[in-house]
This record gives structure tokens, C-alpha cells and sequence, in this order.
């Protein structure tokens, strides 16, 4: 099995075994980091094992092969179509847009501008997960970033990136996702990402980076009922 047909599985149980909640046939980031989670097996063990992981109101975020079925007693919150996109190119171009790094002292802007954007789930403690670049502007408000989610062996998820609306079009998130891209690239490493299958606007300037669909997963959002 290709490693990226189980990433956060795989993430979770290799390279970020570290962030792992686990009990029984389930894993998941904590909720502040990211809200994905994994089964050893969708099935009612699995669901049973991650039942014990939810508290009350948080849900976790799946990639199925299949539109969610969940046991009795489970409610979908979001199914849809996810896109995985894998580069194919060579050595990433230098990105020619000035960005900072962004730490610490800028999660706050930095929920802000997810959750405004919405790239994906973003939490207070996303930031933990890897590099993360941004761009502010004359008044010195982040209006765009990108960073990384997912490791797994041999590959690093580009993800988190987004701009805000009144900014678009001006090559800001594709200059950011280069200098992420470039990161990847020279510690010998593959970028992948994961896009809504119907955002073609999104695809398409993937595509022109160099990033081709490997396969599509189905975004499972689950909860257990209370």
C-alpha cells in the first residue's frame, strides 16, 4: 500500500506518532491541533475506539474510500469529495513574494485568518505542526499564509494555505506555497496536498505549480451523538 492512501494513519502512527490520542483501533491529533483522526478499520470497533476519544462536541475529521456510514448512536457533520494532489515537478522556483516567518506571537491572526478563509480545520495549536510562512500588508494585518499538516514517510503536506478575500489574485498564496514547497523539496521529501474536489480555482493554480490528482478520498466529519 501507497504510504499516501492512509496519510494520517500513517502520520500518526510514523513521523507524528508524537501528537497521537490513541485508544484501541483509533487515532487522532488533539482537537487544537487539527481535527483529523484515523481507523485502523471503519468499522464499529474503530468507531467504538474513537468514541472513547471524543468529548462532548468535538468531531473529528476522517478520509474514507466511501460517503460515511457511521454505526448508530454517530452523526455526519460534513461529507464531501477531497482531491489528493501529489507534485510531479522538479526543483520549486524561489519564491518571489517577501513573507515572514510566523510563530508564536501570531496564532491568534492566524486562527483568524483560517477561520475566515477556512483552508481546513485549524486549530490554536496548528501552528506545532511545521514551518509556517505569511504575508502581512502596509498595516501590518496577516492577510495570507501556508504551512504543513501531514508527515508521512518520504512526504510532507502543504496545507493551511489561504488569503484573505480582499487580497486574492495578487500571487500570494502560490509564492507562499513555494517557499513551503521548496522546504520539502530539499530535505529530499515530496510535497502533497488536499483540496475540495469542487474548487477549481484552487486545483488550477495547484496544477500550474506543478501538482497532479493522485486519487479522491471522501472527507468524513463524524460526532458522536450526545
Amino acid at each position: 500500500m501507497h504510504p499516501l492512501d492512509r496519510p494520517i494513519w500513517n502520520a500518526l502512527t510514523g513521523p507524528q506518532a508524537n501528537f497521537a490520542e490513541s485508544a484501541g483501533s483509533a487515532r487522532r491529533f488533539p482537537p487544537a491541533v487539527t481535527a483529523l483522526g484515523a481507523l485502523a478499520e471503519v468499522d464499529d470497533a474503530g468507531y467504538a475506539s474513537l468514541a472513547s476519544l471524543q468529548k462532548p462536541g468535538e468531531a473529528t475529521a476522517l478520509f474514507l474510500e466511501t460517503p460515511s456510514k457511521p454505526p448508530a448512536g454517530w452523526k455526519v457533520i460534513r461529507d464531501l469529495p477531497l482531491s489528493q494532489m501529489v507534485y510531479e515537478g522538479g526543483e520549486v522556483a524561489k519564491s518571489s513574494v517577501l513573507f515572514i516567518e510566523l510563530g508564536t506571537g501570531d496564532e491568534a491572526e492566524m486562527l483568524a485568518l483560517a477561520k475566515l478563509t477556512e483552508p481546513g480545520p485549524f486549530g490554536t495549536r496548528t501552528r506545532e505542526l511545521g514551518d509556517f510562512v505569511g504575508i502581512r500588508n502596509e498595516a501590518g494585518k496577516l492577510i495570507s499564509m501556508a504551512g504543513v499538516r501531514l508527515h508521512v514517510p518520504g512526504f510532507t503536506e502543504v496545507s493551511a494555505v489561504c488569503t484573505h478575500p480582499d487580497h486574492l489574485g495578487k500571487g500570494y498564496a502560490a509564492g507562499l506555497m513555494s517557499e513551503i514547497m521548496a522546504r520539502i523539496r530539499k530535505r529530499g521529501e515530496t510535497p502533497f496536498l488536499h483540496v475540495r474536489a469542487d474548487n477549481a480555482r484552487a486545483i488550477q493554480i495547484y496544477e500550474r505549480l506543478g501538482f497532479r490528482q493522485r486519487r479522491v478520498f471522501q472527507l468524513s466529519v463524524v460526532q458522536k451523538a450526545a
